[in-house]
């Protein structure tokens, strides 16, 4: 059974801020969320973790490893570099879809994202060292078939980016609702699901959902760890098995 921690990020009163004293340039927020979003990657990565960008206002992170200190020294660094400030919200679950749940109706409970005094709230637990083990995470990497040759090298851009898109779309929907799974892009032709634990049909069942919904034919390959990074790389590894065998489905775990 999977243990996945989850940290639910949320910049405070970000829409407000975005237009008060008057809109701000479009061209500078995205450089801030970029940035921001940078910056976070590179704090959970650090630590053995997984950040998502979704929303950009709002952000999801892998964060088995970390504990409620280390979260706490995110939110003064980014409140002493930043000019908005983040609150962050830690739960666990036997799923990811029941972690991030937890995380946001704590944060919810906190006040209104667009609340001016709700200002860097920081709630939940994280698991304790000796309730972790080797197979609290499972992670997914998803890629398209032949991405370059049926679409980059075909099409023009954007209509790759749709066909990529669709992709992602059909496949974070039904994994989401289907197997309680949180799915994110991460680029290219690539997606990383957060996954409880799996067997090779339902992750092929998902990749049929896909190629029939939409037409994308997509691979995957699976791996376990105590932390993202280790478990992500197992997956990275039984991808590159599939690429090689020709398999649509390989479990390093």
């Amino acid at each position: 059974m999977t243990n996945t921690q989850l940290t639910h990020i949320q910049i405070d009163n970000y829409g407000p801020w975005t237009v008060t004293p008057e809109p701000r340039r479009e061209v500078d927020l995205q450089t801030l969320q970029s940035r921001l979003y940078a910056d976070l990657s590179q704090f959970f990565g650090n630590r053995g973790g997984y950040t998502f960008f979704t929303r950009f206002d709002n952000m999801v992170a892998v964060s088995n490893g970390l504990t409620m200190d280390d979260h706490a020294i995110l939110q003064e660094s980014v409140g002493n570099r930043y000019p908005v400030t983040m609150s962050l919200s830690v739960a666990t679950g036997t799923t990811p879809a029941s972690a991030l749940a937890t995380a946001t109706e704590q944060l919810q409970d906190a006040g209104s994202a667009q609340d001016k005094s709700r200002r860097e709230i920081l709630r939940g637990r994280h698991i304790d060292e000796e309730f972790r083990t080797d197979e609290d995470l499972r992670i997914a990497h998803f890629d398209v078939n032949d991405a370059t040759g049926k679409y980059t090298d075909q099409l023009n851009e954007f209509d790759t980016f749709i066909r990529i898109e669709q992709g992602y779309a059909s496949l974070m929907k039904y994994m989401r609702h289907a197997y309680d799974s949180l799915s994110f892009f991460v680029g290219g032709d690539n997606i990383i699901a957060v996954c409880p634990e799996l067997d090779t049909g339902e992750y092929r069942d998902a990749i049929e959902h896909v190629r029939d919904d939409v037409g994308v034919e997509l691979k995957v390959g699976v791996g376990e760890g105590r932390r993202a990074d280790e478990a992500g790389m197992a997956a990275k590894h039984a991808l590159e098995e599939c690429r090689a065998t020709g398999a649509d489905v390989e479990l390093d775990c």
